[in-house]
């Protein structure tokens, strides 16, 4: 099965999202990257691009508009202004694509590594219905990759565009028509109306003066660096212009080639650091902002991490890890080596690959955090013929067992009929949603038929995104799902169930949670799947009461969890054994007592400060002491006689194996002689 019937398998959901985020200066959503592939039926794959694309006006990845039936409403498109990667018109059968406000694609990421314009496929085989205008009007510039419009045979106006004015390289542009095709409806073709003749060279994207294209780069006077807004010198964009502008300032731009910070294009965002020239340092800019896509904005939008660039970013580089500074999660250099970070579906390697299966599940092998996205699917245990993959053995699902965070979702639609539970999760702690399935959901399980408990009980946060848990006819424990609201970090997160097992026979199987669990519910059987405890926790388990005051291991209580005492704290009798972690939190010691610490035996030939041996003994308390400065190899008692016979009294110069010596003081410069160590004797 290929690409396109492998996503109409899946299940697609009715989820409620818009824009992935909305500045001040800009709104700005994730765009995707599904190239032809169709989400489900064809309403759900549209109603997936309204919830993407709706107010939006720059794309951060790509604009797809993929198989739109000639009853649907595409106005949604004429918000968008931008695109940073590619966009693909394919498979559509309507008769024109509103993108009359489009002004700029970048092309940071090209379909088939080289187009960053794809018009194809627009018609219907079968009628006469298909794409007949592309009223791209305002698109006056694409920074990088070329354009490929082909087998599109009602489509008009397809070479009477001068791409020399938009695209930095014409040799890019493929214009294609495929002549069997053509002869198909060329008496359609007939009916194309020509541009007005107020265009410029007769050059035009459809029929009236307001089609004209208007041209921003073959026109200018040679002074001109880039772009211009006439034929004058004067008439010069500034070099930070993008598409063409109203005026010859970085605030008069169409579009930023850059960055644009507050209606004014420049090359960089305003530094996080400045030197200051008085004290010879670097400080704090007080007008700092990020770069987020092209745009620089004082704060990173929800659920991004920040670099020590200035770059809101969605996961850390090589080297780096996420950690949480003032409430602020930053890209911080490791001290030693990092924890393994594994790139996901959708990342690196992985570009492209709908799901897990058998021939990328061993690169998951002890790894930690997962850059991208989970997705189990029916293909993964099946395999597929069409892409020559075997299947997969369910025993190689316990390599996610050491994943603690996934940056994207995970989607479960299939799971092996041996397993109860998605306890090969268990360790799952975090599900940070930057990027969603269906354009809104960061966690989904669905149809699994022998589902018994998600045992998911180590998850504590899912940043972004709904959670969809539906049709799972044997799922139990699933409570009435106010404790998925504390996992949320947005008040826009959903979480979404239907069509498990109902409670009533849950309760008949006994399937309910364990009486230590408190009302949040239970992620499973046991106490040790509680979402949270009704009384204590000991480890992964809710208990009644703490081993305090008797039990083999005594306990300490911190913030309602059980915490075992040092093995150096003696046991007590009707009280505490300690108040608190540590040797030093003892009641009383099970061996020796240095200082504040518990401990099994007195310091013994420890190196100290100045590269001094420590040498130490109890007393008849059991406190530690120190020997003699010239009991080189530790002692039992005080003073020289407390020496051990071994010991070498090397204080001074002396060197001999009677410690009697040393305590006549009859140690010189100099080491003693064996005649006078036979005299001592």
């Amino acid at each position: 099965m290929g690409s396109r019937g492998l996503a109409r398998c899946a299940v697609f959901l009715s989820l409620a999202c818009c824009c992935c985020c909305v500045t001040p200066e800009r709104r700005v959503c994730q765009g995707l990257s599904n190239k032809l592939t169709l989400l489900g039926s064809y309403d759900d794959h549209y109603r997936n691009m309204v919830r993407m694309y709706t107010n939006c006006s720059t794309v951060l990845e790509n604009l797809e508009i993929t198989y739109v039936q000639e009853y649907q409403d595409l106005s949604f498109l004429r918000s968008i202004e931008e695109v940073s990667g590619y966009v693909l018109i394919a498979f559509n059968q309507v008769n024109t694509i509103p993108l009359e406000n489009l002004r700029l694609i970048r092309g940071h990421f090209q379909y088939d590594t080289k187009f960053s314009l794809v018009v194809t496929l627009n018609y219907n085989q079968n009628s006469t219905v298909g794409l007949r205008d592309l009223p791209l009007r305002n698109l006056t510039e694409i920074l990088g990759g070329g354009v490929k419009i082909a087998r599109n045979p009602f489509l008009c106006n397809t070479e009477t565009i001068n791409w020399t004015d938009i695209v930095t390289d014409i040799k890019k542009v493929d214009i294609v028509t495929d002549k069997n095709v053509e002869m198909l409806y060329e008496n359609f073709q007939s009916l194309c109306k020509k541009c007005d003749s107020t265009c410029h060279n007769g050059s035009c994207w459809g029929p009236g003066p307001e089609n004209c294209q208007t041209f921003t780069k073959l026109i200018c006077a040679d002074q001109c660096s880039r772009r211009c807004k006439g034929p004058k010198p004067i008439d010069c964009c500034n070099e930070q212009c993008a598409g063409g502008c109203t005026g010859p300032y970085a605030t008069d731009c169409h579009a930023c080639t850059d960055f644009q910070d507050d209606g004014t294009c420049k090359k960089i965002c305003p530094p996080l650091m400045l030197y200051d020239q008085n004290i010879h340092q670097l400080t704090v800019n007080p007008h700092a902002k990020y770069s987020f896509g092209a745009t620089c904005v004082k704060t990173c939008p929800h659920n991004y991490v920040v670099t020590d660039h200035g770059a809101c970013v969605r996961t850390c580089g090589s080297n780096t890890q996420e950690v949480e500074e003032n409430g602020v999660r930053k890209c911080k250099r490791c001290d030693g080596p990092c924890p393994k970070v594994c790139n996901g579906l959708g990342m690196g390697n992985l570009m492209g690959v709908l799901a897990i299966n058998a021939t990328n599940i061993e690169w998951f092998g002890n790894c930690t955090t997962i850059n991208g996205h989970i997705s189990i699917i029916k293909t993964t245990f099946d395999g597929d013929t069409y892409t020559k993959t075997p299947k997969m053995d369910p025993a190689k699902l316990e390599i996610f067992k050491t994943v603690k965070e996934i940056s994207g979702f995970l989607l479960i639609q299939a799971w092996p009929a041996e397993l109860t539970s998605l306890s090969q999760f268990e360790n799952l702690e975090i599900i940070r949603g930057r990027t969603k399935h269906m354009a809104s959901a960061s966690f989904v399980a669905f149809n699994l038929t022998n589902l018994e408990h998600l045992g998911l009980r180590s998850l504590r946060e899912i940043s972004d995104g709904d959670v969809v848990v539906k049709n799972n006819s044997r799922l139990c424990y699933m409570g009435d799902g106010k404790y998925w609201e504390k996992l949320f970090r947005s008040d826009k997160q959903r979480f979404k169930s239907g069509n498990n097992s109902k409670p009533s026979t849950c309760a008949l199987k006994n399937s309910t949670c364990d009486e230590m669990c408190s009302a949040d519910g239970c992620w499973g059987p046991g106490p040790s799947m509680c979402m949270s405890c009704k009384h204590l926790r000991r480890k992964e388990a809710c208990v009644d009461s703490c081993r305090v005051i008797d039990g083999s291991h005594r306990e300490y209580i911190v913030n309602d969890i059980c915490l075992e005492c040092d093995s150096e704290c003696k046991p007590q009798t009707g009280q505490p054994t300690c108040y608190g972690s540590g040797p030093d939190k003892c009641v009383q010691c099970r061996n020796f007592k240095d200082g504040p610490h518990c401990v099994h035996r007195c310091p013994h030939n420890v190196l100290g400060e100045n590269n001094v041996l420590i040498w130490s003994y109890p007393d008849e308390k059991g406190d530690c002491q120190p020997c003699h400065v010239n009991c080189t190899q530790g002692c039992s008692g005080p003073g020289l006689f407390g020496c051990e016979p071994q010991s070498c009294c090397y204080h001074g110069g002396c060197s001999t194996t009677a410690c009697g010596l040393c305590a006549l003081h009859l140690c010189n410069s100099s080491p003693t002689t064996d005649q006078e160590e036979e005299d001592v004797a």
